[in-house]
C-alpha cells in the first residue's frame, strides 16, 4: 500500500488524526519514533530551518523539494507537505504535485494566498481572485498521477475577507476535486465549530500555538468534526525557546551542568539517530568479508 493510500484508508476509517510537523529529518523521525501515523512537512519550519528567517515567501519549490526527500530518507510514514501556493501559475502547480509524488508525498496542501505568501497567522495576508484560486486548485486535481494522492484546500480568506468568504472558497474546492479542506486562521471557538458544521468533511484544524486560533485538543476537535488536527510547527517553538534557556544560562555561568538533567544522554542521543542500526549493517557486511 502506498504511502497515499495509507493515509486515505487511514482518514476512512473515522476517528481523528493527530498530525505534528517539521522543518527538518531530525524533527520527522522524533515524529515517527513516538508513534504518529502521518507528519506534516511545514513551509514556516523549512524557511526557520533552511534559513533561519520567518515563513515570508522565502520557501520556493526547491527548498521544499529539499526538504522532503531529506524526510523521506529517514521515514516511513505518510507525508502531508505545506506546499504554500503551488510557486506560481498552473503550470508550477503542475510541477509541484507531480515533483512531490515522485517524492512518495501522500497529501500535497495548496492554498490561495498572493505571493509571497505569508505564514496564515501572520496579519497583512492577501488572497487571490476566486477564480485565480479555483484555477489553481483545478490544475492541483488535474496534474495527479496518482488518484490516491489527496489534495489539501487551504484558504487563507478569513483574514482578509472573512470567514463566510472562506466558507464559500472552500465549498467551491471541494466541488473543484479536492479531498481535504483547510480554513486558516478561525478566530474563536464559535468559527471553529462554523467549520466544522457548515463544511464537508475531511476537515483539517490547525494548531498553531499562541496564533490566531484557539487552541483545543484532538478529541475536542473531532467532537466538532475535524478529522486531521495538525500541530505543524509545535516542535520548532518547543526547540528555539529550550536552546535560547540554555544558550542564555550557559553564557552566564559557563556550565552545562544543571541542564544535563533535561537533555537526551548520548545513548539516547545515538538511539534516535539509528546508531544500533548502523552498527549493526556495518557489523553483517564485516562479517561476510
Amino acid at each position: 500500500m502506498s504511502h497515499a493510500e495509507r493515509l486515505r484508508a487511514r482518514l476512512a476509517g473515522g476517528g481523528v488524526l493527530v498530525v505534528p510537523g517539521g522543518g527538518t529529518p531530525l524533527e520527522i523521525k522524533l515524529i515517527e519514533a513516538a508513534g504518529f501515523e502521518a507528519a506534516y512537512v511545514s513551509g514556516y519550519a523549512t524557511a526557520a530551518a533552511r534559513f533561519g528567517l520567518p515563513d515570508v515567501g522565502l520557501v520556493a519549490y526547491a527548498e521544499i523539494e529539499d526538504a522532503v526527500l531529506a524526510a523521506r530518507r529517514v521515514t516511513d510514514l505518510p507525508l502531508i507537505v505545506d506546499c504554500d501556493t503551488g510557486y506560481g501559475d498552473v503550470v508550477n502547480v503542475r510541477r509541484t504535485v507531480q515533483g512531490m509524488e515522485a517524492l512518495g508525498v501522500a497529501a500535497i496542501q495548496i492554498e490561495d494566498q498572493v505571493w509571497p505568501k505569508r505564514c496564515g497567522h501572520m496579519d497583512g495576508k492577501l488572497v487571490e481572485p476566486r477564480e485565480v484560486a479555483l484555477k489553481k486548485l483545478r490544475a492541483a486535481v488535474a496534474a495527479r498521477r496518482d488518484p490516491a494522492t489527496l489534495i489539501v484546500a487551504r484558504t487563507d480568506a478569513r483574514g482578509p475577507q472573512g470567514l463566510e468568504e472562506a466558507l464559500e472558497r472552500c465549498r467551491l474546492f471541494k466541488e473543484a476535486g479536492a479531498d481535504v479542506l483547510f480554513v486558516d486562521g478561525p478566530e474563536s471557538v464559535a468559527e471553529l465549530e462554523a467549520i466544522g458544521r457548515d463544511l464537508p468533511g475531511p476537515l483539517l484544524a490547525n494548531m498553531s500555538e499562541t496564533g490566531k486560533t484557539p487552541l483545543r485538543s484532538a478529541a475536542e476537535l473531532e467532537a466538532m468534526g475535524y478529522a486531521i488536527a495538525l500541530f505543524p510547527s509545535s516542535t520548532l517553538r518547543l526547540a528555539i525557546k529550550s536552546l535560547g534557556d540554555f544558550l542564555g544560562d550557559l553564557k552566564q555561568s559557563g556550565d552545562s551542568r544543571p541542564w544535563v538533567e533535561r537533555m537526551a544522554s548520548l545513548e539516547t542521543t545515538n538511539r534516535a539517530l539509528d546508531l544500533d542500526a548502523i552498527q549493526a549493517f556495518d557489523s553483517k557486511i564485516s562479517e561476510r568479508t
